[in-house]
């Protein structure tokens, strides 16, 4: 459905150490980004998958980056423990809490998330969703 997923960041090098810590856990991986004259960037994509991608740029125009109110952007786990350990990482890299780990049933039984704030701002959801059978 998605191509790509991108937020901006003021520090790439603070952003790429807080997702690694997140999105690694979830089975994602960095890959390259080759030099297309836009802005620097660092990149996450599924192990065996060159799409989509999630990516954190430095803004294009120049002005500083800024997190959008009402912009979320929320990544699939494999299990609550999962959740638990990328919410967690997250925070000892300079995450912000914005909804601790827990059941959330007025989701839909079984869903299990967390919600933190990167290093910018950008609002992140970790989900386990045990609503939804494993294909």
């Amino acid at each position: 459905m998605f191509s790509h997923v991108t937020v901006g960041s003021r520090d790439l090098e603070r952003a790429a150490a807080f997702y690694d810590a997140v999105l690694l856990p979830l089975g994602l991986r960095r890959r390259p980004v080759n030099p297309d004259g836009g802005p620097a960037a660092v990149c996450w994509v599924g192990v065996e998958a060159s799409l989509p991608r999630f990516y954190v740029y430095i803004p294009f125009d120049g002005a500083p980056a800024s997190a959008g109110n009402g912009s979320m952007v929320a990544f699939l786990a494999s299990s609550p423990q999962i959740v638990d350990a990328a919410y967690s990482a997250g925070i000892a890299t300079g995450g912000t809490d914005d909804g601790a780990p827990g059941p959330r049933p007025h989701y839909a039984e079984g869903y299990y998330g967390a919600y933190l704030r990167d290093p910018d701002g950008n609002k992140v959801h970790i989900v386990h969703r045990g609503d939804i059978p494993e294909e």
